[in-house]
């Protein structure tokens, strides 16, 4: 199957940022395209912070316009927005699914809220529950696992996708830029690759603040697209037989010792 990552660089205009995504899904469906990943919060970021102000529910603009175009073209979409919260004065990053029907298969809220390097997601943001049931998708005879950003930085996210039937890690990220950043970024998406023996695709946002470097890799840690901080459309090509063989060579699926149990909320220890 083929996925198409774009690499967009979005800002607080929420209609424009509609526009690029709508276009992005014609040009994915021009380069034969099975599945569009777009970043986290392409519907709408801003680099100090996406509250309340940019969120908008499933039901609006951004989701319906992915929707419509999916079932235009026969692309499926994975993409980054942000969802009214329970509380008004915060917002939920979320992660839509549609499928090349134009039905939305699912949203996946933020569990691990990026409270690091300085910053304070948990300020503006409503963290999504760690026990939700994991979102994945299938797509052209691949299941696709979906969590976001600062989520690559906890393996057993992705473990948690894998044992739900995930093949292909998908990660939409507003990586942020900063000493060591486009390294980290790599490194765990690699990381994520070889552990779970699943391919990633790791689509970063391009602009000021945000470190871009979309990447694709393939179950055995070998990188087989990237890019660079501009923003870009590419496609790679991933090939289900790939991912059973390397599988079958190391076995660490099937050779591990331990499970990975969602805490629920008010749960966590200090």
């Amino acid at each position: 199957m083929r996925v198409a990552v774009a690499q967009l660089e979005v800002g607080t205009d929420r209609e424009a940022n509609r526009a690029a995504a709508v276009s992005a899904v014609d040009a994915a469906a021009r380069r034969s395209a099975d599945l569009l990943v777009l970043p986290e919060y392409a519907a709408a970021y801003d680099r100090h912070g996406v509250g309340a102000r940019l969120a908008e529910p499933l039901e609006g603009p951004f989701v319906r316009a992915l929707r419509e175009r999916a079932a235009a073209t026969g692309v499926a979409v994975i993409a980054g927005t942000s969802l009214p919260a329970a509380d008004p004065g915060k917002a939920v990053n979320a992660v839509v699914a549609v499928d090349g029907d134009g039905q939305l298969v699912g949203a996946y809220r933020k569990v691990h809220l990026y409270d690091a390097f300085g910053a304070r997601e948990s300020d503006v943001l409503e963290a999504g529950a760690a026990d939700a049931p994991p979102l994945v998708m299938a797509v052209a005879g691949l299941t696709f696992g979906v969590l976001t950003c600062y989520d690559l930085r906890f393996p057993e996210s992705a473990r948690r996708l894998v044992d739900a039937g995930a093949q292909v890690l998908v990660v939409p990220a507003a990586w942020v830029d900063g000493p060591l950043k486009a390294m980290q970024w790599r490194a765990l998406a690699v990381a994520r690759a070889i552990e779970d023996t699943a391919a990633v695709v790791a689509v970063g946002m391009a602009g000021a603040g945000v470190t871009g470097r979309s990447l694709v890799v393939g179950p055995d840690g070998v990188v087989v697209l990237e890019l660079d901080g501009e923003p870009g459309l590419a496609t790679a090509d991933l090939d289900p037989a790939r991912i059973t063989a390397v599988r079958a060579a190391n076995p660490s699926l099937a050779n591990r010792r331990y499970r990975v149990v969602p805490v629920p909320a008010g749960q966590r220890s200090a």
